[in-house]
């Protein structure tokens, strides 16, 4: 099979496109046929070596950790999938990925793909949808009628999580650069602020979550808009410890993970046309490369894809 293999860390030139052998599942896994792989910025980040810490690395490395896809074989063990299945997931991070023709994933992070939408906008879904999903709701504990403040709205996190706050019936407020003030309505915002213009922190108060993806001192001003014991939950390091104690503020840092439940969950809510992934750039496997000097850039708009088939 053809794979986008790194053998070191580095620049996007690290990546290369080799042909090696079709693994093959263990009882508890799915060999899928891989129709697309969503990018992410931890694709990068592992790529460069910067997450080596929490996501240890052998070579050479298969990155990539969004897919959509068939199954075309199952472990002795399995008992949910069968081949033939259109499947969407978000593999181990700790091992080869999806920039390939076929990954290997165990069952249990596995889910059934939206079927109202291609293999394509599939695989913008898991990562993405996942981390907002349980910001919001795991550990958020966002509710009907309450206020939230996402930052970077327009991003394939934020976007998520904007339509996934409506549909719970949250007021959402979104931030986001003044050319992306439209595209963050559309996803249902009842409020955009437009963070190089203007200061969140001077146009509100007593939220009740606000939802980080940007760190740094963006975290620490947030604090000052959300209510005693309101909740500030972060994609990225806890920073602002000290600002938070003193209003009482539970602030978490996560990762997300894979549940097959919540991708089903969040297939449904696609299928419903509640929510709706976006995807604004499409690359085919080959130009991996191109691809991460975009999303390395940062302010991408929704998702990019990597088409394989």
């Amino acid at each position: 099979m053809k794979a986008i293999i790194i053998h070191e860390f580095g620049g996007p030139e690290v990546l290369k496109l080799e042909d090696i052998p079709i693994p093959k599942p263990a009882a508890d896994e799915v060999l899928i046929k891989v129709y697309a792989s969503g990018v992410n910025p931890v694709d990068y980040k592992i790529r460069k070596g910067l997450r080596k810490e929490k996501f240890p690395t052998n070579f050479p490395l298969i990155i990539g950790w969004d897919v959509s896809g068939m199954v075309e074989e199952v472990g002795v063990n399995v008992k949910r999938l069968k081949k033939g299945d259109e499947v969407y997931s978000r593999p181990d991070l700790t091992k080869n990925g999806t920039y390939a023709e076929y990954v290997v994933v165990k069952e249990n992070m596995i889910g059934k793909k939206p079927n109202t939408i291609d293999h394509l906008h599939a695989a913008a879904v898991p990562l993405a949808g996942l981390t907002a999903w349980q910001g919001l709701f795991d550990l958020g504990k966002l509710e009907k009628g309450q206020k939230v403040l996402i930052h970077a709205a327009s991003g394939g996190v934020g976007s998520f999580a904007v339509q996934f706050a409506k549909w719970k019936g949250a007021y959402v407020i979104g931030t986001t650069s003044q050319q992306n003030i439209d595209f963050v309505k559309q996803l249902g915002t009842d409020e955009v602020i437009d963070y190089k213009n203007e200061k969140f922190e001077d146009k509100l108060k007593d939220l009740d979550l606000v939802f980080d993806t940007i760190g740094g001192d963006t975290q620490k001003r947030s604090v000052q808009v959300l209510k005693n014991d309101g909740r500030l939950i972060t994609t990225l390091k806890p920073e602002a410890t000290a600002e938070a104690a003193e209003k009482n503020i539970h602030l978490e840092g996560y990762t997300a993970q894979c549940y097959p439940e919540q991708l089903e969950k969040i297939a449904q809510l696609i299928d419903e046309g509640k929510v709706k992934p976006v995807v604004t750039k499409i690359f085919p496997l080959e130009e991996a490369a191109e691809a991460h000097k975009v999303i390395e850039k940062g302010h991408t708009v929704g998702k990019i894809v990597l088409k394989v088939i």
